[in-house]
């Protein structure tokens, strides 16, 4: 289950919000083996006094950036990775995201530390009772 957090500046059309949701789940189908029906997305919208960037770093502008931070669990490969960065930006763009305002943040985690519901962990190895 990644758990995806997509964070931008308030004032996109509700159908942009929604393409640009649709497209971060499915770089994670595309390029990551992530379930069709694994979806679970947090899209926040912030006001510009509590969304701070840096207008230049690394060489490359942010004007009015989406930053995305997954939570997966651990065990992607690095070309996975990059391949996920890669189909971002392309599906992004599509969506009316320059590819220069797309800031994606990997959070690994272990199995064990993710609840489905019902008070379990679902994925934790088996303990004895």
């Amino acid at each position: 289950m990644p758990l995806q957090r997509i964070d931008l500046l308030a004032g996109r059309p509700t159908g942009e919000r929604q393409s640009i949701a649709d497209a971060v789940h499915r770089a994670l189908v595309e390029t990551c083996g992530v379930p069709e029906q694994d979806r679970f997305q947090i899209v926040a919208e912030h006001d510009r006094r509590s969304f701070l960037f840096a207008p230049e770093y690394l060489g490359i502008r942010h004007e009015s950036p989406v930053f995305i931070q997954v939570t997966l669990n651990a065990g992607r490969t690095l070309e996975q990775k990059v391949s996920l960065y890669r189909r971002l930006a392309e599906l992004l763009g599509a969506a009316g995201v320059p590819p220069n305002d797309v800031l994606v943040n990997l959070v690994e985690v272990t199995k064990e530390t993710w609840s489905f519901g019902d008070g379990m962990a679902q994925y934790a190895p088996a303990t004895p009772s």
